[in-house]
């Protein structure tokens, strides 16, 4: 089967997956000698072809992930880019790997994520569908072969965000017994659904980890502080607690008795011992 356009002459050579709202194809262009494949979407549900095409008309033409939409037939054409698979899950070693190489991946992962040209919703189905892939530079790709009927427009940064942290913490998940600063850091966050932007995600996973030798001790402080900022709070908690039992005491003391008795012991009262001032 051939798909034209004014740009591209695609001919099916594989199937990703077939479903009944459209199929997933590998095609080469056979405008480029065959040399050229591609991911094609052939959509048949009128609807999820609106979706799609509204997805991606926020997009600029430079920076989307989408090479060419076109119709045909009684279908809709999408083309995206396509590259032989190398899934992450299945090229990741963390076992066998230092912890140094194992958060570069990571943040290869979040830059790939930034830089995808995608629109929330369809980058959230790569990072669900676990499409990510590992090249032998530990550079990250994506593969396009979503599920379009899992797309959703309620999707956001902050839900792409909290999926790619997770897949980060699953990552890092056999540093966790030398307490790797990165996962603990990621536990924290995700536990609490603290991220929002990739900004903050990429900021956080370098700074964490950075080597020892190589930050100074502020940003150790903000990593202290953000793995353990819950229990410094509930340590500060009780000593304001306590504090204000104890203020409330004294009140209490100085109005049933004039003083505070108990506040004597820090008090020097002994002015004279025998006929000796201790004044002098």
């Amino acid at each position: 089967m051939i798909f034209e356009s004014s740009k591209l002459k695609l001919e099916e050579v594989g199937v990703i997956h077939l479903s009944p709202g459209g199929d997933c194809l590998i095609c080469k262009d056979l405008n480029s000698g065959g040399n050229v494949m591609y991911t094609v979407f052939r959509v048949l549900d009128h609807d999820l072809v609106r979706l799609v095409i509204s997805l991606f008309e926020n997009l600029g033409a430079e920076e989307s992930a989408l090479v060419d939409s076109f119709a045909t037939e009684n279908c809709h054409i999408f083309v995206f880019p396509y590259r032989k698979e190398r899934p992450l899950q299945d090229f990741y070693m963390g076992d066998t790997m230092s912890l140094e190489k194992c958060e570069d991946i990571c943040m290869n992962v979040i830059l790939a994520c930034m830089t995808s040209g995608l629109p929330w919703p369809f980058l959230y189905c790569i990072l669900d569908q676990e499409l990510l892939n590992l090249n032998k530079d530990d550079s990250v790709f994506f593969s396009y072969g979503v599920r379009l009927k899992s797309l959703s427009t309620d999707i956001r940064e902050k839900d792409c965000v909290v999926a790619c942290a997770g897949i980060l913490m699953r990552l890092l998940e056999s540093k966790a017994a030398v307490k790797a600063d990165s996962y603990m850091l990621l536990q924290k966050k995700i536990a609490s659904r603290s991220y929002s932007k990739f900004t903050e995600l990429y900021r956080d996973v370098r700074m964490a980890a950075t080597p020892a030798g190589k930050v100074g001790p502020i940003a150790r402080f903000k990593i202290w502080f953000s793995i353990h900022k819950d229990r410094v709070f509930g340590i500060l908690f009780w000593i304001c607690l306590i504090l204000v039992i104890v203020a409330l005491a004294m009140l209490v003391t100085n109005a049933a008795f004039g003083d505070v008795p108990w506040l004597r012991i820090f008090i020097n009262n002994f002015k004279w011992i025998g006929t000796e001032s201790l004044l002098q």
